[in-house]
């Protein structure tokens, strides 16, 4: 039997992202959100931001039925719950919300559970990107959605760098570039390669931070930025400059364009329809418990 190899994971738990990571990206977060606003599907009976960290893009979601909040770090998922309960705005959707713990290469989510998926500011963290998509495919219905962002290689700072200094990294090379442990940026023909094995299909693309310069923020207002930004994302996409893109993609898979009835599915075997105890989400096959703490699933830890 060959021998399956596990990636590593880049594990957010206890860090510093939501006070430190955005102190300074107000142009970032707008910019980001000017594009989900217009690829986005806004209802639908389920869907799951992967990598949704404090919750930062909640409101996105609250048109529809179930929304999951699923990230490695639990302690990102005590963010985004207190985050929901603490904005007057999305608390009243609260119970439409769940939060749950788990891998992105071992979905707890059955096959076609959702209408829609994203990862937005993950990918440049995976290591494994066919895998990963391949788990992501699994779990969104045929002729679903999958959005998502990745950090992208050859942005135009990067190719005027290697231009005038030859210097590595190449921008135009397909392979992955890891610039940090567990921090990649990907060349967007290697996305869409893999993203059409995994039978997804680019139905809409965005440059989106166009502007990302650290002393043009310093002078120019991020509303300003934003509001060019709005403008330029769509005639920009095909030139694959900017230094993030997102991707509206669509399910190709066969089979009827239907959700599951079953949302949940065992990790450590395979089961559907776990049911709910005092104490967690049970397994009725292999009798794992998947514990609940704090109104968050943890399909990492087992009773």
């Amino acid at each position: 039997m060959g021998i399956i190899r596990v990636a590593e994971i880049c594990d957010y738990e206890n860090s510093p992202w939501r006070t430190e990571f955005w102190r300074g990206r107000d142009y970032e977060d707008r910019a980001e959100r000017i594009a989900l606003a217009r690829m986005l599907p806004r209802r639908g009976a389920r869907v799951c931001e992967i990598g949704a960290g404090f919750g930062r893009l909640a409101d996105f979601y609250l048109d529809y039925d179930r929304v999951i909040l699923l990230d490695y770090a639990v302690s990102m998922l005590r963010q985004a719950r207190e985050h929901l309960l603490g904005d007057p705005r999305l608390a009243p959707h609260a119970a439409r919300f769940v939060f749950v713990a788990a891998d992105l290469y071992n979905l707890p989510l059955a096959d076609n559970a959702l209408d829609t998926a994203l990862t937005v500011r993950v990918l440049h963290h995976v290591a494994d990107l066919p895998r990963a998509f391949g788990e992501i495919a699994r779990v969104v219905r045929p002729q679903g959605i999958y959005l998502t962002e990745f950090a992208n290689k050859r942005h135009a700072k990067a190719v005027l760098r290697y231009v005038l200094t030859r210097r590595p990294p190449n921008p135009f090379t397909r392979e992955p570039y890891e610039f940090v442990k567990l921090n990649f940026d990907f060349h967007p023909r290697y996305l869409a390669e893999n993203l059409r094995a995994a039978n997804f299909v680019v139905r809409e693309r965005r440059a989106v931070s166009l502007f990302r310069i650290a002393a043009l923020k310093r002078i120019v207002p991020a509303n300003f930025l934003a509001a060019l930004e709005r403008w330029l994302q769509v005639p920009l996409a095909g030139l694959d400059l900017s230094p993030s893109i997102f991707l509206r993609t669509q399910s190709v898979k066969p089979g009827a364009p239907a959700i599951s009835a079953a949302l949940w599915r065992c990790p450590a075997c395979g089961a559907l329809d776990l049911p709910e105890t005092a104490t967690g989400l049970v397994c009725p096959s292999c009798g794992k418990t998947y514990p609940i703490v704090d109104s968050i699933i943890d399909f990492k830890s087992q009773m």
